[in-house]
Parts: structure tokens; C-alpha cells; sequence
């Protein structure tokens, strides 16, 4: 792939609308945008200012093809570096595909997936992990998510990784330098200094390695299994808890026999609910299949609702405390919220007696949606939202938590060397390799495999 030319395609999602926006990037961009554009005021497009908006029609020859906004952006001052032009026209189909191709028969070529953030990344508008938070931008569908990318995107977590990677460079070049004097025995490193930047990069590292687990929850949603026996009413709480008809809700025992899974956004997070087949002994094969994927969703959620029949709990209480016990000992690291369902059913002397039978459980009854707002709340509690609200860094990239976790692997070895008081020469291999780490983040260091991986999984258009 060349970085030369002048791309252009889309930058609003395909099909008819209101407009369409069409976006051309390259040195020849404003040159082809002018041959295909007639300002409505006599104006010549190539002429006028960046960060300028103008009326007028694209034509194909002496044939109109739309009235359009022709919006320009002068190299540097871009998104992507480069002189841009943005077309902003009617959202027909047919206008869309009429414009592109007219593009494409001037000079352009169609762009790639992510072929514009690509651009600003290589004219260093920005650098490699904010160019990645655009990606999550587009893609965040809660405020949790939404403020987790934008923070990424403002460079807050580039920023802390570069401030290190200075500070860290600056000792590698010292101790470097003392290897052109070794007959001379000279230390241009003040070891104590340096034990002292080491210790603060170890520390970082390790918040920022331990800020992936509520960063990796807030971005992707948290997992919730809603599990018990068959019609405790799972379906019924799911659909609830959706304010839709998701799942179907019978009388009849094991009618789910598969997950459903939906996503709905509290206060902010997003939770992804999974509906359970009932736990039971059955002699069903296909029910046996779900109850044993119900058992592999507990493992992968993060929040386990274990949900009874408060009615039933009079007969069966001695039974449900069992099952209660077994869930909590085989899962002792779940967060588990116990509810009783289908206390619409019950007078207040029996809810008196069920909450003297069972300590810290929730009451609800999902038919009526009673209990359904203090059940969210609940599970609100779960969610560490404190780094969130104090705006701290956290990171959400699997590739980031992975270069974190190896830098601070080689930044250990610098430790464990100066402990042992390892030789500088070998004192700088190790810090080169925490160097290398540290600019695979923010792309100080990168190849080309990488930024295809990266860049793959951006839309066509941005």
C-alpha cells in the first residue's frame, strides 16, 4: 500500500439518508475535488481557505449530479495531515456511488480499512494508542465505554507511557556511555537515581497492568449469568430487566434450553445478561446440553444471579440454601446476588420469614417489575467505577496489556541486575528491551504486520 496517493470513500455508514459525506485524502485531493465541483458563487475551490465551506454542485461534464457542501482542509491542518476535502451530499445511493466513481476516474483510489486514521498516525498527528481509541470511539456504546476512549484518545495514557520511556531513555543513553569509558571506571549514572526510576516504573506499570481488568469490563460490558432451577422465572426477570419480550416464558419446566444473551446499558455501564437453562437432573439429552452451557456461563461471567422461587422456598428452602452454598463454594470468587422471585405471590408475614431464613438477598418479582430498579443498583455496586470518576489511566487494549506486562517482565531483570550489581553493558540489553516495549504502544516502534492487524479492524472511511 502506497501513502502518496489520494484515497477517498465514505464516511458515513452505507445506505440511503438524509446526506452522505464522501472524504478525499491525499496530495492531489483539493486538485480532483475542484475538477468535479461548480461553487454556486464562481469561486475555484483549489483557491480558497482551509477550514472553509462552500456550495455547489458536482458535475460529471455539463451534467449535474448533486448540490452539495464542499468543506476543505489544508495540509497540515487535517485529520490526517494531508489536504482533505469532505463532500457532503444527498444520501441517495445512487448520488453516493455516481460521486465515488467520479472520484476514482480523476485519480483517486478507494481506501482502506482505517486508511485515514492510518495516515494521520504516519504524518504524526497522533500516535499509535490514540489512533486505536478512535476505533473504540466508533465502537463505544456506553458512557463508561465512551469516556474510557475518549480519555485514550486525548492521549492520557500515551502521554504516561512516553514521560517513562524518556526518563528511562535518557538513563539507557547514561549507562551507554559509560561503556566508552570502561577502562576508565566512570559512572555517568547516579545508580541511586537510577534505583529510584526504577521503582517508580515498576510501580506505574504494575497499576496500569492492574487497571486492565476494570478497564477490559467497562469497554466490552459485564457479563451477568441468571441462574436457578426451571420456571423460577429467568426469562421473565431477563425480559424485564430488558423492558422487551427476548426470551419466551412458558409454565412449562426446561423451556429454555439454550443461552440467550442481550445487552442493556445501567447507569452508564453496560451489562450483558445471559439467560440459563433451569438446573436439574433430567434425562432430556437436549436439556442436559443446556444446562451443561449454563454451567460454561457461569464460568465466563463476571456477576452470577441466582434467582429462587420465594413462593416454593416454604417446601423447598432447605433445598434452595443447598444449592446457594454449592454455587458460592464452587465459584468462591463470583460476585453472587441471591434473589427471590415471585414475591408478588407472598403475604408480608411470609416475606417476614423468608428474610429471617436468608441473610443479604434481593426481593423482586419479575412479573410485576417490583425489585427491578434495586436489583440494577445492586449490581452497580460491582463495577469499580472509582478510576473512572477520579479519570485516571486505564487501559482497555489487550495488545497494550500485553506489551505492559512484557516491559514490566524486562524491567524486573533491570532490577534484579542492579541488585547483583550487573555489569552496564548488560544492564542496557535490558533496558533497550523495556525501551522496545514501551514505543510498541504508542508506535514509536512498529512494522508493518502490526499496523495491518491494528488498522484491519477500522471501517472503510475512517
Amino acid at each position: 500500500m502506497t501513502h502518496t496517493d489520494t484515497i477517498v470513500a465514505m464516511a458515513t455508514p452505507a445506505g440511503a439518508g438524509a446526506i452522505a459525506v464522501i472524504r478525499l485524502s491525499g496530495p492531489d485531493a483539493i486538485a480532483i475535488a475542484s475538477s468535479l465541483f461548480t461553487s454556486v458563487s464562481g469561486k475555484e475551490l483549489a483557491k480558497q481557505k482551509t477550514h472553509t465551506v462552500h456550495l455547489g454542485h458536482i458535475k460529471d461534464g455539463e451534467r449535474v449530479i448533486d448540490e452539495v457542501l464542499a468543506t476543505i482542509f489544508k495540509d497540515p491542518n487535517s485529520y490526517t495531515g494531508e489536504d482533505v476535502v469532505e463532500i457532503s451530499c444527498h444520501g441517495s445511493n445512487y448520488i453516493q456511488q455516481e460521486i465515488l466513481q467520479l472520484c476514482l476516474r480523476k485519480g483517486c483510489r478507494m481506501a482502506q480499512a482505517g486508511e485515514f486514521t492510518l495516515r494521520a498516525f504516519l504524518n504524526g498527528k497522533m500516535d499509535l494508542s490514540q489512533a486505536e481509541a478512535v476505533a473504540d470511539l466508533i465502537a463505544s456504546d456506553s458512557a463508561a465505554s465512551h469516556q474510557l476512549a475518549m480519555q485514550q484518545m486525548r492521549g492520557g495514557f500515551s502521554s504516561e507511557i512516553k514521560k517513562l520511556r524518556e526518563e528511562l531513555l535518557n538513563f539507557a543513553s547514561l549507562i551507554e556511555l559509560e561503556l566508552d569509558f570502561a577502562e576508565e571506571d566512570v559512572e555517568f549514572a547516579n545508580r541511586e537515581e537510577f534505583q529510584k526510576l526504577i521503582s517508580k516504573i515498576t510501580h506505574v506499570l504494575k497499576r496500569l497492568i492492574d487497571s486492565f481488568a476494570t478497564g477490559n469490563v467497562l469497554k466490552n460490558g459485564i457479563p451477568v449469568a441468571i441462574v436457578g432451577e426451571p420456571n423460577v422465572g429467568k426469562s421473565t426477570l431477563l425480559n424485564a430487566l430488558l423492558n422487551e419480550e427476548r426470551a419466551i416464558v412458558s409454565d412449562i419446566a426446561g423451556t429454555t434450553r439454550d443461552t440467550i444473551e442481550d445487552e442493556i446499558t445501567i447507569g452508564g455501564i453496560g451489562f450483558r445478561f445471559i439467560d440459563t437453562a433451569g438446573i436439574r437432573d433430567t434425562q432430556d439429552v437436549i436439556e442436559g446440553l443446556g444446562i451443561r452451557k449454563t454451567f460454561e456461563k457461569i464460568d465466563q461471567a463476571q456477576v452470577v444471579i441466582y434467582l429462587f422461587d420465594a413462593e416454593k422456598f416454604k417446601i423447598q428452602g432447605s433445598k434452595f440454601k443447598i444449592e446457594i452454598e454449592t454455587i458460592k463454594n464452587k465459584y468462591p470468587l463470583k460476585n453472587l446476588v441471591i434473589v427471590a422471585n415471585k414475591v408478588d405471590k407472598l403475604s408480608e408475614e411470609e416475606i417476614v420469614n423468608l428474610q429471617s431464613s436468608i441473610v443479604n438477598f434481593q426481593l423482586l418479582s419479575a412479573k410485576t417489575s417490583q425489585g427491578v430498579e434495586e436489583l440494577q443498583n445492586k449490581l452497580l455496586e460491582f463495577v469499580n467505577t472509582g478510576a473512572l470518576r477520579n479519570n485516571e489511566t486505564i487501559v482497555t487494549n489487550s495488545r497494550h496489556y500485553d506489551a505492559l506486562l512484557k516491559a514490566l517482565e524486562e524491567i524486573n531483570r533491570v532490577q534484579q541486575g542492579i541488585d547483583s550489581g550487573l555489569s552496564g553493558d548488560l544492564l542496557a540489553i535490558d533496558i533497550r528491551q523495556a525501551l522496545h516495549y514501551f514505543g510498541e504502544i504508542t508506535g514509536e516502534i512498529s512494522n508493518d504486520e502490526l499496523l495491518g492487524n491494528i488498522f484491519a479492524n477500522f471501517c472503510i472511511g475512517k
